[in-house]
C-alpha cells in the first residue's frame, strides 16, 4: 500500500500526466528535433523527400517572429510576415502485443494546416488556436521509421486584428493505446452539491472499444487530495459495441471538502481507470477542484457562495521576441506577477489559449473566462498602416466559421472543462460592431465609446443574423458542458438589444458600455451583466465597485502584445499592466493601488505642463535639471499621503482625487531621495515607496528568476538593469547589450519591452530600454552549467551562472550564482 501511495504522488507531481493531453493512453511529447523549411513543395509530404538543408528546430516554433519587421508589412500583426512552411520528423514506434491504436495530438499550429504520415494525408485543420489530433494507426510502419509532414499555410499574413505567430508553435505528443481505451479528452468531471462539509464530484467516462467484438469493461475512479491520500472512490460496469463509444456516469462523495478559491486554489487530482478482462487497459488523471459558481443579476457574481467582484484582464498570447511559442515559466512568471497587483482573472482573448495556461490558472488561483472567436461570417477590418489607420485589409477566419465553428468549440470545451479555473465559455468577441460588419436601423442617430463607422448601413449583414448563430454556437457548448455559463463581449450593445442575440447568452459582457450598466439593468433585470473589456480609469472601475449587480471588469490588457501596431516604427500596443518583459508598467502600479488587498504606495514623475492632468502612466524616476518644475504623481490605497524630499515634508498629507484616482503635487527638483509614506486614517504609516536620483552608469547588475534550468528545456528569466555607483537604476540610458551564453544551455532571446525597436531581438544584442533588458534562457538538453555573459562598451562585463539539472519533486535549489562590479556594493 505504502509503494502504490508512492507511485500515485510521484504520477500527480509529473506534469507530462497533468498538461492538456488527450486524458487517454500513454503520451510522449514529440517536440525536439524537427526539420523546417519556410517554403511550400508539395514533395515534401512524401517519406523519401531529402530535407537535409532543411533549419533544425525544437518545437514549439514560431517562424514570424524570428523574421524581420518590415514597414510594408501589416500593422494589426506587428509587421511581421506569414508565409507558407513546412516541418518533418523521422519517429520510430515499436509495435506491441495485442494491438493497439496510434494518435498524434497537436496543441496548437497557426493555421490552416495539413497533416502527412508517410505521405497519407490525414486532414485538414484551419483553426490556429485548437488543439487537435488524428488516429495514424492506419498509417504507421511498427518497427520502422514513419515519417511526420505538417504543412501549414499563414499566407494571409494579415488574417488578425494582432499578432498571431506562424507555424507549429505549441508542443505536438504521440499517444499510444490498447484497442479498449478512454475517448480523447472523454472524462468530464465537475463538482455538485459543494458546501464547506460534504461535495460530490460528477464524473462522465467516454470509453472507446476499436476491437472486432463486444467489450465488458469497469471504470474505476480515485479521487486524490494534494497530499496523494484517497478520499473517495466509484467504480461502474458498461457494455461498449464493437467499433463503438460508450458512456457511464459516476458519483464520488467527499466529506469536509477543500473548495478552489482564487485566495486558496486546492485542487485534487481523478485517477480513472479503464478494466477489461481483468487486467488495466488504460487510464488518466485529471486535475480538477470543488468550487460553486453563482451569478445573479442583482447581486453578480458569488464563489463559493461569497460575493466577489473579478478584477481581471484580457490576455493575448505572444510573449514579445518569444512570438507565439511561450514557455510554460514565463507564463508562470507572468500570471505571478498580475496576481500580485490584485489582479483575479483572465480573458482568453479572443482564442483558446496553451494548456499551461489554463494549468496554471488553476494552481494560482486565476479564474478564466474562456473565449473561442473574433470572429463569425463575415470578416472584421484588419489594419495595415497603423491602428484606426487608413484603409483596411479583410483577411481573416469568416471563410471556415460555418463548416468549422461548431468542431473547434467541441474540441475547446472538451480540452478545458476540466479546469476549476473555468468560469464561463465566450463564444464570440465584438462580432456585434456596429457596421463591422453588421448594422441595424437603430444605429441612426446612436453612438458608442468606440469608433463606429456610421449610421445604419443597409447594404452591410443584418444584425438579426446573430441571435440565430449564438443560438447555434451555446447549444454546442452546453453539448459538452451544461454546467457552466455561455457569454460573449458584446461591443454595439445597443445594436445588440434590437436583436436575440443578447437572449442566448446566460451572461452578457459589455466591452467599454459603462453607460449602459444602470439603465440596461433596469430595462432587463433578468439580465447578468459584466464589464468584458475595459478601459484602465479610475470612473470605469468605480462602475464596478458602485453598482452591485456588476460582478467585474477585464481590462484591455494585461499585458503589452504584438500587434494592432501603431505607424511604424511599433510592434505592438502597449496597454498593458506588464510590458513585454514582464515587468508591472506604471499603469500596473495604479491598478495595485485599487485591486490590491496589502497597503500600496507608488510615485511617478514628469515635468509639470501647468495643466491638472493625472496620468496613470508617468515612471518611477526623480533626475532633472535643477530648478525644474516637477508634478509628481501617487498611486495608492492609502487613506493618505505624506511626501517626503530629503527629509523635509512636503505640505500636508494628501488624499486621492475623486475623479482619477491619483493624488498629484508640484514641486521644484532638488537632487536626492523623494518619499511618499501611505497613511492609516489615524495618521500611521501603512507602506512606503521611494525615488532617487540616479548618478552616471556604473555596472549592470543581473538576477534571474530562478538559480535552475529544469531539463529538458526549462527556462529562465534574467534581468539585467544598469545601475549607478550606490545601485540605484539608471532609466534615461538604452545602451546596446550582447549577451553570450556558454555551457549547457542556449539564449532564446533578448527583450526590453520598447515597442518602438524594431530591431532583431532573436540575435544576442539588444538595446536596453529605461536601463534593463531581459534575456531568456532555455537548458540545451543535458546537465551542467549555464554562464550567461553580458556586455556593452563602457559598463564592466556582469555574468550569472545557473544550473541546468533534473529537479526532483518538492527540491528547493540554491540561490543563482550572480557577479556585478564591486562599485554596485555600498
Amino acid at each position: 500500500m505504502i509503494a502504490r501511495l508512492l507511485v500515485l504522488v510521484s504520477l500527480l507531481a509529473s506534469p507530462s500526466l497533468l498538461q492538456a493531453q488527450l486524458s487517454f493512453g500513454s503520451s510522449e511529447l514529440i517536440s525536439p528535433a524537427w526539420a523546417f523549411a519556410l517554403q511550400d513543395d508539395a514533395r515534401a509530404a512524401r517519406p523519401d523527400y531529402d530535407d537535409r538543408a532543411w533549419t533544425r528546430v525544437d518545437l514549439p516554433h514560431d517562424w514570424s517572429v524570428r523574421a524581420r519587421m518590415d514597414p510594408a508589412l501589416a500593422s494589426c500583426t506587428g509587421y511581421l510576415p506569414g508565409g507558407i512552411g513546412w516541418y518533418r520528423k523521422k519517429v520510430s514506434i515499436p509495435a506491441r502485443a495485442g494491438g493497439e491504436r496510434v494518435f498524434l495530438y497537436f496543441e496548437g499550429v497557426y493555421n490552416r494546416s495539413d497533416v502527412y504520415v508517410n505521405g497519407h494525408r490525414l486532414g485538414h485543420r484551419p483553426n490556429g488556436y485548437v488543439s487537435f489530433y488524428y488516429d495514424i494507426t492506419a498509417q504507421v510502419r511498427f518497427d520502422g521509421e514513419n515519417t511526420i509532414a505538417v504543412r501549414v499555410d499563414h499566407s494571409r499574413s494579415a488574417d488578425s486584428r494582432w499578432y498571431t505567430g506562424s507555424g507549429i508553435y505549441r508542443d505536438v505528443h504521440l499517444v499510444r493505446s490498447g484497442l479498449v481505451h478512454l475517448a480523447p479528452w472523454g472524462v468530464f468531471a465537475r463538482p455538485a452539491n459543494v458546501s464547506v462539509r460534504r461535495a460530490e464530484l460528477l464524473v462522465d467516462t467516454e470509453v472507446c472499444n476499436e476491437a472486432d467484438g463486444d467489450v465488458a469493461a469497469t471504470v474505476r475512479h480515485e479521487l486524490l487530495d494534494a497530499a496523494g491520500a484517497v478520499v473517495a472512490t466509484a467504480a461502474s460496469g458498461l457494455e461498449v459495441g464493437a467499433g463503438a463509444t460508450s458512456r457511464v456516469s459516476s458519483t464520488l462523495a467527499v466529506v469536509d471538502p477543500r473548495l478552489w478559491s482564487v485566495d486558496d486554489p486546492r485542487l485534487y487530482t481523478l485517477r480513472t481507470v479503464v478494466q477489461h478482462d481483468g487486467r488495466e487497459v488504460d487510464q488518466t488523471l485529471t486535475r480538477t477542484g470543488f468550487r460553486t459558481f453563482t451569478f445573479d443579476p442583482d447581486r453578480g457574481f458569488l464563489l463559493n457562495g461569497v460575493g466577489m467582484k473579478m478584477k481581471g484582464v484580457c490576455l493575448h498570447h505572444d510573449a514579445g521576441v518569444l512570438g507565439a511559442a511561450v514557455p510554460r515559466e514565463i507564463w508562470r512568471h507572468r500570471l505571478r506577477a498580475l496576481k500580485d497587483l490584485g489582479c483575479n482573472a483572465v480573458r482568453t482573448s479572443h482564442n483558446p489559449q496553451a494548456p499551461d495556461v489554463y494549468d496554471l490558472c488553476d494552481e494560482l488561483g486565476l479564474l478564466v473566462l474562456n473565449e473561442a472567436f473574433d470572429e463569425w461570417e463575415f470578416p472584421k477590418r484588419k489594419w495595415l498602416r497603423g491602428w484606426n489607420v487608413g484603409e483596411p485589409g479583410y483577411e481573416g477566419s469568416f471563410d471556415f466559421f460555418e463548416a468549422w465553428s461548431a468542431r473547434d468549440l467541441a474540441d475547446m470545451v472538451r480540452r478545458d472543462r476540466n479546469h476549476p479555473s473555468v468560469f464561463a465559455w465566450s463564444i464570440g468577441n465584438e462580432v456585434d460592431y456596429p457596421n463591422d460588419p453588421y448594422s441595424h436601423p437603430v444605429l441612426d442617430g446612436s453612438a458608442i465609446s468606440q469608433p463606429m463607422y456610421g449610421g445604419f448601413k443597409p447594404d452591410q449583414p443584418d444584425a438579426r443574423r446573430l441571435g440565430a448563430i449564438a443560438r447555434r454556437l451555446a447549444d454546442e457548448v452546453r453539448r459538452h458542458d451544461p454546467s457552466r455559463p455561455v457569454t460573449a463581449a458584446l461591443a454595439g450593445v445597443i445594436m445588440s438589444n434590437e436583436t436575440a442575440y443578447p437572449d442566448a447568452l446566460d451572461i452578457v459582457g459589455y466591452n467599454y458600455t459603462e453607460d449602459r450598466y444602470a439603465t440596461d439593468h433596469a430595462r432587463y433585470p433578468a439580465r447578468v451583466i459584466y464589464g468584458s473589456e475595459n478601459r484602465h480609469g479610475f470612473a470605469d472601475w468605480q462602475a464596478v465597485t458602485e453598482n452591485a449587480h456588476i460582478f467585474g471588469q477585464f481590462l484591455w490588457t494585461g499585458i503589452d502584445y504584438l500587434g494592432e501596431a501603431g505607424p511604424w516604427p511599433s510592434r505592438g500596443a502597449g496597454s498593458g499592466l506588464l510590458d513585454l518583459t514582464g515587468a508591472v508598467k506604471p499603469r500596473g502600479r495604479f491598478r495595485e493601488a485599487l485591486w490590491s488587498d496589502r497597503p500600496v504606495v507608488h510615485l511617478g514623475t514628469h515635468p509639470a505642463r501647468g495643466d491638472e492632468r493625472r496620468s496613470i502612466d508617468v515612471p518611477p524616476v526623480w533626475n532633472y535639471a535643477a530648478g525644474t518644475r516637477v508634478r509628481v504623481l501617487g498611486y495608492t490605497n492609502a487613506a493618505s499621503v505624506r511626501l517626503v524630499l530629503n527629509g523635509s515634508a512636503i505640505g500636508e498629507a494628501r488624499v486621492r482625487d475623486r475623479t482619477t484616482g491619483v493624488i498629484a503635487w508640484e514641486l521644484p527638483f532638488e537632487p536626492g531621495r523623494l518619499e511618499a509614506i501611505g497613511l492609516d486614517d489615524q495618521g500611521r504609516e501603512m507602506c512606503r515607496a521611494r525615488l532617487e536620483t540616479a548618478g552616471v552608469p556604473a555596472a549592470m547588475v543581473v538576477t534571474a528568476d530562478t538559480p535552475t534550468l529544469a531539463l529538458p528545456r526549462g527556462v529562465a528569466t534574467i534581468s539585467i538593469q544598469v545601475v549607478d555607483r550606490r545601485g540605484v537604476p539608471v532609466l534615461d540610458i538604452a545602451p546596446e547589450i550582447a549577451c553570450v551564453v556558454e555551457g549547457a544551455g542556449r539564449l532564446l532571446g533578448l527583450e526590453s519591452g520598447n515597442l518602438r525597436d524594431t530591431s532583431d531581438g532573436a540575435d544576442a544584442v539588444q538595446a536596453a530600454h529605461r536601463g534593463r533588458l531581459v534575456a531568456y534562457v532555455q537548458a540545451g538538453g543535458t546537465a551542467g552549467r549555464v554562464l550567461a555573459r553580458f556586455t556593452t562598451p563602457g559598463l564592466p562585463d556582469a555574468e550569472i551562472a545557473l544550473e541546468a539539472e533534473s529537479i526532483p519533486t518538492g527540491s528547493s535549489a540554491p540561490g543563482p550564482s550572480g557577479r556585478a562590479p564591486a562599485a554596485v556594493e555600498e
